[in-house]
């Protein structure tokens, strides 16, 4: 087996880990009617969603478990471009195989809240719980400066976390910090549309409600919102990690 597939299993892995609990407590608030947890206990769960499948895989792969975590590192840190693609399909799956999990898990519960019958949005919608979907408020515009903020933040500190010349937390604290990052940027930027700042944790388990029984209306619905997930993402994260080494990347007394 090369190291490129071994990476990309282990990226596959991490982020169905990710997505097992990022979309089951939404699952579970949801379907439960607020009765089995609140907003700030999605927050809290995505965080600790993030630090399981970082711990998962980051001594194989490096824990990308974002294609725009992916595409920073392959701009600003040395990653091979060659390796993106494949970090990217196996991240994709994983959210993907992820979501269909999740289903099989609450099929009965979902049946349950909309009677069978699958709706995108409304009293009954239930696409939210797997994918990102804007308030009726927001922009096009404004959905991807969402997208780009959050995760241009999300990749910035990334890059303090994983700069050895600094003194945040290294080895097995690392991935709790990055858990605590992500729980922050919820609390901080998940008003307009849900933070998803990852294009797999988005498109992969959109495409499953696509097949699901939710139809093309995934992709319809925000006026087209399902690509702001991901190309915001893909500008934000770059952006993000040139941002840190403008600033303090390559001001550093031993910066090379």
């Amino acid at each position: 087996m090369t190291a490129t597939m071994r990476e990309a299993l282990a990226e596959f892995l991490g982020t169905f880990v990710l997505i097992l609990f990022g979309v089951g407590v939404v699952a579970q608030v949801t379907l439960g009617g607020g009765a089995n947890g609140q907003y700030l206990s999605i927050n809290l769960a995505w965080g600790l969603a993030v630090t399981l499948g970082v711990y998962v895989s980051h001594g194989v792969s490096g824990a990308h478990l974002n294609p725009a975590v992916t595409m920073a590192a392959a701009a600003w840190r040395g990653f091979p471009w060659a390796r993106v693609a494949p970090y990217i399909g196996a991240q994709v799956a994983g959210a993907f195989v992820a979501s269909a999990v999740v289903y099989l898990t609450y099929a009965d519960a979902l049946t349950h809240f909309d009677g069978g019958v699958r709706q995108v949005s409304g009293a009954l919608g239930t696409a939210g719980i797997w994918a990102t979907y804007p308030q009726p408020w927001l922009s096009t515009l404004g959905g991807l400066i969402d997208q780009i903020v959050g995760t241009a933040v999300l990749v910035l500190v990334l890059f303090a976390l994983t700069d050895t010349r600094m003194t945040a937390p290294q080895s097995n604290l690392g991935p709790i910090v990055v858990g605590l990052l992500v729980a922050a940027i919820g609390m901080a930027y998940g008003l307009n549309a849900g933070y998803a700042i990852n294009p797999a944790r988005d498109f992969g388990p959109r495409l499953f409600t696509a097949l699901a029984g939710w139809g093309g209306e995934v992709f319809n619905a925000g006026n087209g919102w399902w690509w702001v997930p991901i190309v915001g993402p893909m500008i934000g994260g770059p952006l993000g990690g040139l941002i840190y080494d403008v600033f303090i990347g390559k001001r550093h007394p031993h910066a090379g």
